[in-house]
């Protein structure tokens, strides 16, 4: 089949999901009321409740579960087929909530300015003062001189630079300022595209430490606070706390792990799967020394960054606990501390800053709290799932491998999103109930795992972009590396999480 066939045939499959989606969401909003609130305020018809005086406080409308679902359905299908930009599905979402009715418009965009789109605006911020200052690409220059001394070596060297510095800034960041760096590498051992298997295996070296890195802290992706603060918002408190909360420092014990051995278990299926041709990078080494003097020694500029990202991950591991707002307030600070230092000004800095996942994700928390708040999810689950009685660890297995095979098709982001309500109302239901923290592991992190097509991954689709090898390529390797992770996931969970004593039923 042809290539423009190909693309014909995808886009009609995506116009086929959303015009499905669409029939179902109008279905939702006209067809009689079937879903109600499992518990809360009371109910009257939507018509009545509009022209009632106490609107949006002692009632809530019959038809607003259904109507919540209904975005849900939307939006979902949107995310997944791509054929608007996701952060227009975000603001969609967020125009949707008051429009149907679904909360006041005020809580609507309160959901949507919570603290994971400020914590996400401030690490991007930072990535980008990295990048603008050049102190990411003395890194990458200076960790990657370590290991230029064999073929092999280097290999070892890219997926692991890429994996430890996804810890530390967001993963397309990393392989879009390392592309260039191993683009070179290529050039100066005179490799062509399309026909080395050396070339061929730095690449996909660094797009897969890139995207297992990602997974072991808040800052190599998005997904990591969006999903704590969907976490955060199912379970807040009257008070305004929340009765479930994991910190900077929790996840990265969780997490760690599981990063440590899918780098081992990439660099051995690269070095032993890979075909390569090349036996002396000794061009390579001389470029990367020549690189290194160049940059020549630190400027100011790169030393204030440096200092300002050690104290800010120091109090993101140690302080974020003792702060309201926690991470983000600290993330936000940094971010102003870079032209209060006068490392970088806000002009060059934003055209970095990929300003649509931001509004994405915004959309994402606060479609997730309103299911949460009309028990729309909740609802569903308890009148779709026959038996409550399916083991605790059974079902987080199964969201996982969910979670893992949805986002082969469509962003990690997306997945989270449309995945941790459904997760949530899965606790809620079962017996024994499982644990909300347990969950939103299980979702999040197995969704960072996914090799099968560049589409769910920037990293991927950056390496894609160099030429050295081709779209039926990613996944004749990514589903084997894709399937070792989903077993490596439930050892993880079965072994690792009693020993550091994650309960996977609620406390």
């Amino acid at each position: 089949m042809s290539k423009a066939k190909t693309t014909s045939r995808r886009r009609w499959i995506r116009y086929g999901i959303l015009v499905a989606a669409i029939i179902v969401a109008a279905v939702l909003l006209l067809g009689p009321v079937w879903i109600a609130p499992i518990h809360g305020p009371t109910q009257m018809p939507y018509h009545e409740l509009k022209d009632h005086a106490q609107y949006g406080a002692d009632y809530v409308a019959k038809e607003v579960p259904q109507f919540a679902l209904a975005v849900f359905v939307l939006c979902m299908a949107l995310w997944m087929t791509n054929l608007i930009p996701l952060a227009s599905t975000g603001l969609l979402a967020v125009s949707l909530l008051p429009l149907l009715g679904i909360v006041e418009p005020k809580q609507a965009f309160a959901y949507f300015g919570n603290s994971a789109v400020f914590f996400i605006m401030g690490v991007f911020l930072l990535a980008a003062a990295m990048i603008r200052t050049g102190l990411s690409k003395r890194l990458t220059l200076i960790l990657l001189q370590r290991f230029d001394r064999r073929p092999g070596l280097l290999i070892v060297g890219v997926t692991c630079s890429a994996a430890f510095l996804s810890l530390w800034m967001p993963a397309y960041a990393v392989a879009a300022m390392m592309f260039p760096i191993v683009l070179e590498v290529t050039d100066s051992l005179d490799l062509r595209k399309g026909k080395s298997g050396y070339a061929r295996t730095l690449f996909f070296g660094l797009a897969w430490g890139a995207m297992i890195g990602s997974c072991g802290s808040f800052l190599g992706g998005a997904r990591a606070p969006l999903a704590v603060e969907l976490l955060r918002d199912t379970y807040r408190l009257p008070d305004g706390g929340t009765e479930y909360a994991i910190g900077f420092l929790d996840w990265m014990t969780i997490a760690m792990p599981l990063v440590v051995i899918m780098t081992v278990a990439a660099v051995l299926i690269l070095l032993r799967f890979f075909p390569s041709e090349v036996t002396d990078i000794t061009p390579a080494t001389r470029m990367l020394n020549q690189r290194v003097k160049l940059l020549g020694r630190m400027s100011v500029r790169e030393r204030r960054l440096a200092a300002l990202a050690i104290i800010t991950i120091v109090c993101w591991i140690g302080l974020s606990q003792f702060i309201d707002g926690g991470v983000a307030v600290i993330a936000i600070l940094s971010a102003v501390m870079l032209s209060a230092l006068r490392i970088a000004g806000w002009q060059e800095t934003q055209e970095y800053v990929n300003w649509g996942v931001v509004v994405m994700y915004g959309g994402a928390v606060a479609l997730g709290a309103a299911l949460k708040d009309t028990h729309a999810m909740l609802a569903v689950v308890q009148q779709v799932v026959p038996s409550a009685d399916t083991p605790p660890m059974l079902l987080l297995f199964l969201m996982a491998a969910l979670s893992l095979v949805l986002s082969c098709a469509i962003s990690n982001a997306a997945a989270v999103a449309v995945l941790l309500p459904v997760g949530y109302a899965l606790c809620d239901v079962t017996q024994p109930a499982v644990n909300p923290v347990a969950m939103t592991y299980a979702i999040a992190i197995s969704s960072g795992l996914a090799f099968v097509l560049p589409i769910s991954s920037p990293p991927l689709a950056i390496c894609h972009a160099s030429g050295h090898f081709g779209m039926k390529e990613v996944p004749k390797y990514g589903i084997p590396l894709t399937a070792l992770a989903l077993a490596v996931m439930m050892g993880w969970m079965w072994l690792y999480w009693p020993i550091v004593g994650l309960e996977i039923t609620q406390p």
